[in-house]
């Protein structure tokens, strides 16, 4: 018999420093990057084990010997965990402190005092998790009848989604985030009072950059879209529409998707923080609700994963079959996505995360520092939640702890399908997946292809790839360029992929059919799009595509890390020579030429501080802070100044060369040779600001 139990409080505060991924990503360009190391061969996997026994006592020490060590050594206050099994609840735990006690800073209310993390009390902020709620409530109006998810939205909307393709945009297409829109962060997360729903969506939204059904790119505003359906079909706020149509009726009296929070739930949140040892954070106000505003506990959560696995009894009139189905089975085919349709498919909302057989249904979430992940096992009737109130001791370190976790809950507790342990807990081991599911015909459990066509197929995939998580209108679109994925064809027919897709290091994958590959060891798979012999797409988790770069992508890191050199030493040394030959004596040069080495001069010096002004400019973006418009304009001025400088110190060359004394002026040549180098500087990065976008008109990011 399984039970709910209360938790013990462990206490873990420790000193650690947080860091922003992409904002540390373009420091270290600056401070000079170089390129990920090759990837060691991994360990065999180890020989399947008898699974443990899913009970509360086993859970409980398992969780107690993994995460009090975990977010102790990765610098987190505080986590809450849930986990169900077999229709109830079979733990939740808190550990560490939802308040430290530290001093807040500026618009932070806190006691002072020391507060533990409470599993039945604290609340969490689960970021996109919220987006599991929002696929509820529009199937649920499928399933009523009132939402179609094959028509376009616009016959639903009051205002006009930009358009550059004729085919229909669906409900289908937002919430497998397939309808081909950028990305943008501005008004993604900030600290002043919320706006409408529909003042989020319809203010300056994003351009759409790909054809509707056929390439994958995660996009807050398109799952935020669906939510405005919601709300405009119901003509009731979305958050109301959730909270009477999904959360109440689940019985999930501690979630609410309301900003600020109501004044019985705020006293309950946990505070949030950069790292154990700092100080709280304010609240994050989420701009498009429905893809990140919810604020919940552990006990309704595993109510909620109940009713995902249809075990809530009370819950089959809120996430009935229908929705389950909608939610559960992959939602686009190859008819639109091609090659991309062999790997992991989203279904409405949902991502397929099957592991070892089993089919994984889940979410991750992120606000500036909460961090949580949600899977459920549909065939195998458990679930797993955790929720982090830090980012922790390197601003990324919640990411391989959230997915150690939930991949060592189902190593644990999930024998291996088709092989293991007979029975489990009294309950017979979990066979394949039916036919249909997301996990049914997966590549992940087929053998590695060898031979001349897998060796050949490798080669044709080798490349430069940014993701199409990103901005492509705006002058945002140049910091793609600065966090590449690198592909190299080895060994035979395996691809060395750095860094790894949603990871931090590389990673090795074996062709499991022609143009999928798995990652060695592991389920993740990389399904490839080829048309006319060319790859055009690799998926990933279903939401996420890897593009192939263009020539100035593919370049941008080196030259612009080259350029970077000559432009600081000319702006350090070239004073310093002046007034050496000044206080040697030498001969003047002509005034034009002087002139013309004044402005290349300061043609590199505007580089420079335009370079310092784009790192500052992204910290700020990547922080959700806002970034002034003539702070920006000002930036672009730089670069441009920067870029029109190529004329004179192109210029510059023609008169340094004539200049030159016969073949034993070493002088005159190495002034030559230093202006060469310089107008090829400065030409390098008007290209790539050029082609990256960074004087693009347009201050949206």
């Amino acid at each position: 018999m399984r039970r709910h139990t209360r938790t013990t409080p462990h206490h873990s505060p420790r000193t650690a420093l947080g860091a922003a991924l992409a904002a540390a990503a373009v420091a270290a360009l600056v401070a000079g990057c170089g390129a990920a190391p090759a990837a060691a061969p991994p360990p065999a996997p180890p020989a399947p084990q008898a699974p443990a026994e899913l009970t509360t006592s086993d859970v409980d020490a398992w969780l107690d010997g993994v995460l009090p060590v975990a977010l102790e050594r990765e610098g987190v206050a505080g986590a809450t965990v849930a986990v169900v099994a077999d229709g109830e609840v079979v733990t939740t735990r808190g550990y560490g402190w939802a308040d430290t006690g530290r001093a807040p800073g500026d618009g932070v209310t806190s006691t002072g005092e020391p507060v533990p993390v409470d599993a039945e009390e604290t609340l969490f902020r689960v970021g996109s998790v919220s987006k599991l709620v929002t696929a509820v409530a529009v199937a649920q109006l499928v399933a009523d009848g009132r939402l179609d998810l094959d028509v376009d939205v616009a016959q639903y909307l009051d205002f006009d989604v930009p358009r550059r393709f004729p085919q229909d945009l669906t409900l289908r297409h937002l919430l497998t985030h397939t309808a081909g829109f950028e990305e943008r962060i501005d008004g993604l997360i900030g600290r002043g009072d919320p706006v409408s729903l529909r003042e989020a969506l319809a203010t300056d939204p994003p351009e759409q950059v790909f054809a509707p059904g056929t390439t994958p790119a995660y996009s807050n505003y398109g799952n935020a879209l669906a939510g405005y359906v919601v709300e405009r079909v119901t003509g009731t706020p979305f958050e109301q529409h959730v909270e009477e149509a999904v959360l109440a009726p689940l019985g999930m009296t501690s979630s609410t998707f309301e900003q600020p929070l109501p004044q019985d739930l705020e006293a309950r949140l946990s505070q949030s923080y950069v790292d154990a040892s700092g100080a709280p954070q304010p609240f994050d106000v989420v701009g498009p609700v429905p893809a990140g505003a919810l604020t919940t506990s552990a006990p309704d959560m595993a109510r909620f994963m109940l009713a995902l696995l249809g075990d809530l009894p009370e819950g089959e009139a809120v996430i009935g079959a229908q929705e389950r189905e909608l939610l559960g089975s992959p939602a686009l085919d190859e008819s639109t996505l091609g090659g991309l349709a062999a790997g992991a498919r989203m279904g409405l909302g949902t991502f397929d995360e099957s592991r070892r057989g089993h089919r994984v249904l889940g979410h991750g979430g992120d606000t500036t520092h909460f961090h949580s992940h949600l899977q459920v096992m549909p065939d195998d009737g458990t679930g797993i939640f955790v929720s982090l109130n830090s980012s922790g001791a390197d601003g990324v370190a919640t990411i391989p702890l959230r997915r150690r976790l939930v991949e060592g809950f189902a190593d644990r507790y999930l024998a291996p399908a088709g092989g293991g342990a007979e029975a489990v807990a009294g309950r017979p081991a979990a066979g394949s997946p039916a036919a249909g599911s997301p996990a049914a015909g997966s590549p992940a459990a087929g053998s590695p292809t060898t031979g001349s066509g897998a060796t050949a197929r490798a080669a044709v995939v080798a490349g430069t790839y940014l993701d199409t998580r990103a901005s492509a209108s705006t002058f945002m679109a140049a910091f793609g360029a600065l966090s590449p994925t690198a592909v190299e064809a080895v060994g035979d027919g395996e691809l060395l992929v750095s860094p790894a897709p949603g990871a931090l290091a590389p990673a090795l994958y074996e062709e499991v059919q022609p143009w999928v590959w798995r990652e060695s060891g592991a389920d993740r798979t990389l399904p490839v799009r080829v048309e006319d012999g060319a790859v055009t797409a690799i998926g990933y988790e279903g939401a996420f595509t890897l593009r192939p770069a263009t020539r100035a992508e593919s370049v941008a890191v080196p030259v612009l890390l080259g350029a970077l050199v000559v432009l600081v030493a000319t702006v350090l040394l070239a004073p310093a020579g002046a007034l050496l030959r000044r206080r040697r004596g030498r001969a003047r040069a002509p005034r034009s030429l002087r002139l013309l080495r004044s402005l290349s001069w300061v043609a590199a010096l505007c580089g420079v501080l335009a370079l310092v002004g784009w790192v500052a400019t992204t910290r700020a973006v990547t922080s959700f802070a806002e970034v002034p418009v003539p702070a920006l304009r000002g930036v672009q001025g730089l670069q441009l100044l920067a870029a029109l400088g190529v004329v004179p110190a192109a210029v510059r060359v023609a008169l340094e060369v004539r200049a030159v004394r016969g073949l034993r002026d070493r002088t005159g040549w190495w002034r030559a040779a230093a202006a060469g180098v310089l107008a090829l500087a400065l030409a390098a990065t008007a290209w790539l600001a050029v082609s990256l976008g960074l004087l693009s008109p347009s201050t949206t990011y």
